[in-house]
């Protein structure tokens, strides 16, 4: 086949390249007789041209002018500098750049297309076989480092690594590996704090999803997904099962939920941790916009796990940094949300520079380890801002972790529950006229096993002559409440605050009688501040405390937060350690110092920074005396949770428009 060669910029005469050989290499059912033009420009002219007969003013990298006829062809025009550019970015040689040009090019001349997915599928795989013969690499493999056969980049092991073992796209074995990642990242939070273990996996499981980069359905990226977003949403959230088994009565009646609630919890976790994974496969970007976009989603995802369907933000990523003071106390500034946003962001950022998925990669890459280390700046002035320097904000405060068994508490018969709650009471009783004088005494939720109505008084109060907070359940208006009592030392009680934060299944039924639960409770108001001679303090009632924005009333400033809870249902599980490090992200993020009463978890002052000045082990019976200081307003608590979700949108999309401007130009035609 002839093939006439135009060199309209004399840089390219630099450039050996064989294009009779390409050509030859690239025809399918062409005469031997055939012509075609290539012509060798640069950005001005082509852009010239791509103007005048496509109407878009810029330049590209190559363009085809088809003539329909058997034996001219047609004419192909390559741009030097926009050849140059790409080169450059994907690491591979001008040479091996302009030969998958002429490929392209010469593929539009025999018909095929790419406008379509479909048909952009097949047109590709035609360049890969012909490239292939040619000893050039898959141009489509974003990880594809060089273009010869031995890989230099930094990632070169890695990659390699995966490619030896072949573990194909759709292949059994990347399911397997994306569950074993969904698996092992979970173990990046406590108790087992292997914080690199969620960095590697959600790295190895952004890589596996975003190697060879092509746009995929919705349902077929999320089935690829799916089993990192199950195995992860399994191995943190199956513990919740473990209370179906702390009574006896309870696991008789609700043992035959176990598999199903599982599933369930697989299933859930399928959808909502496998959507970064979907919007990063199926949203067309260059490879520099996807660690951005991937960070800002799993961030919403984030977001919306505050209120949907009742909310439950538990572990953000934000939370494997505990063991790292100065990097966790960044929460005081941008949150949860904001560190979770980073951290994600810099490992898939991390993926993307070992892989060589760009020079422009670099960009997310550095953006992402400079909040990194600013965040470890800001962190080491919260931990200061913390300090006490001597001074106490509020009164001694007694801790009473009862620690009894859900045996001890259980209702077998009238008389049993009767004699199992006296005894309960005299227990607190005693752990609370333990040596020492303290000013305010808390028992953790559900302490007082009698139910209060209206005009009750509280006689533990008027027994201990203290003030005392403590969790009951109460009745009012043909209503049931979980609640957290304030009663004087008369016994009389003098405020009732009662959670509004519901636990679905435990506290109340989503879904009617169709899935039994043992109570139906009703929400409270929301958010109050109680002050005790003196002492301010926002309360909350369990798992309210991992709530970003839920305790502490706009303008207000309290002197600590008061937490109770009941953590027996969950024993020694992770959910236990988990519950209190959240307790810890919610003391950095607002700035206030935190009591925390539990009933057999692990009782704890938490002071404004996260450190646990003091705590009662899990399953221990005991006391604990402290107080609290160093509450201040924070820059997450003044701007909110949504105010942070809207600044780290609003960033992303800045940085992805601008990387998708300074890339555009090196798009394929």
């Amino acid at each position: 086949m002839k093939v006439w060669v135009n060199y309209n910029d004399a840089r390219w005469r630099k450039y050996k390249i064989n294009f009779e050989k390409i050509v030859n290499a690239s025809v399918r059912n062409v005469r031997p007789d055939a012509e075609v033009s290539i012509t060798l420009t640069n950005d001005a002219e082509i852009k010239k041209i791509n103007k005048q007969y496509r109407d878009i003013d810029k330049p590209t990298n190559v363009l085809s002018f088809e003539l329909g006829d058997d034996v001219l062809l047609g004419d192909i025009y390559i741009s030097l500098d926009t050849v140059m550019r790409e080169a450059e970015s994907e690491n591979i040689s001008v040479e091996n750049h302009t030969t998958h040009m002429v490929v392209h090019g010469m593929l539009h001349l025999q018909g095929y297309d790419h406008i379509r997915d479909d048909d952009a599928v097949i047109m590709e795989n035609q360049e890969i076989k012909i490239l292939k013969k040619l000893h050039i690499k898959n141009p489509y493999t974003a990880d594809s480092c060089t273009y010869s056969d031995t890989c230099s980049c930094p990632g070169d092991k890695f990659i390699a690594f995966f490619n030896k073992i072949k573990i194909r796209p759709d292949g059994f074995w990347q399911y397997v590996i994306m569950a074993l990642c969904g698996a092992i990242a979970a173990f990046g939070f406590a108790p087992f704090n292997l914080w690199w273990a969620t960095l590697i996996a959600i790295g190895v499981a952004y890589y596996l999803m975003t190697r060879g980069y092509k746009k995929y359905s919705v349902f077929g990226a999320w089935l690829r997904a799916a089993p990192f977003g199950a195995a992860y949403a399994i191995a943190m959230f199956w513990w919740v099962i473990n209370s179906i088994y702390v009574v006896p009565e309870l696991a008789a009646q609700f043992a035959i939920w176990t598999i199903p609630a599982l599933i369930g919890i697989g299933l859930v976790g399928a959808i909502i941790f496998s959507i970064p994974f979907v919007v990063v496969m199926c949203v067309r970007t260059v490879p520099a916009c996807r660690a951005i976009l991937f960070a800002a989603v799993w961030t919403l995802v984030l977001w919306l796990r505050e209120w949907v369907f009742t909310g439950f933000p538990w572990n953000p990523i934000a939370n494997i940094t505990m063991p790292f003071p100065e990097l966790a106390n960044s929460m005081s500034v941008w949150g949860a949300l904001g560190l979770s946003f980073i951290i994600v962001g810099f490992i898939v950022s991390v993926v993307d520079v070992i892989a060589r998925r760009g020079k422009m990669c670099w960009f997310p890459f550095i953006i992402f380890l400079s909040l990194l280390i600013c965040g470890g700046f800001i962190g080491y002035k919260n931990i200061k801002y913390s300090q006490c320097d001597g001074e106490n904000y509020g009164p001694v405060i007694r801790i009473v972790q009862p620690a009894r068994s859900a045996s001890q508490k259980a209702t077998h018969s009238r008389s049993d529950a009767i004699r199992n709650a006296n005894e309960n009471v005299r227990a607190m009783i005693a752990l609370a006229t333990a040596p020492g004088a303290p000013d305010l005494i808390v028992f953790p939720e559900t302490s007082y096993p009698f139910v209060i109505t209206d005009g009750d008084n509280m006689p533990i109060a008027h027994i201990l002559k203290s003030d005392i907070l403590i969790g009951a359940t109460t009745y009012s208006d043909g209503l049931m409440y979980n609640s957290l009592i304030s009663a004087l030392p008369s016994g009389q009680i003098n405020h009732i605050y009662s959670k509004s934060h519901l636990v679905p299944f435990g506290e109340y039924r989503p879904f009617g009688d169709i899935i039994p639960t043992p109570g139906q409770l009703t929400p409270g108001t929301g958010p109050e501040i109680m002050t005790i001679n003196g002492f301010n303090f926002a309360p909350a009632i369990c798992y309210e405390i991992v709530f970003s924005d839920s305790l502490i009333p706009v303008n207000e400033n309290p002197n600590a937060i008061v937490n109770i809870t009941n953590d027996t249902w969950f024993g020694t599980t992770p959910g236990t350690y988990q519950h209190l490090d959240m307790v810890r992200r919610y003391a950095i993020e607002s700035g206030v110092p935190i009591v925390r009463a539990n009933y057999s978890g692990i009782s704890a002052f938490v002071n404004s920074d996260g450190e646990i000045s003091s705590f009662i082990p899990v399953g221990v019976s005991g006391y604990a005396d402290g107080t609290v200081c160093g509450a201040h307003l924070t820059a997450y608590r003044a701007i909110g949770r949504d105010g942070w979700m809207i600044i780290i949108l609003l960033f992303s999309c800045i940085c992805v428009m601008f990387l998708n401007y300074r890339c555009e130009e090196n798009k394929p035609l």
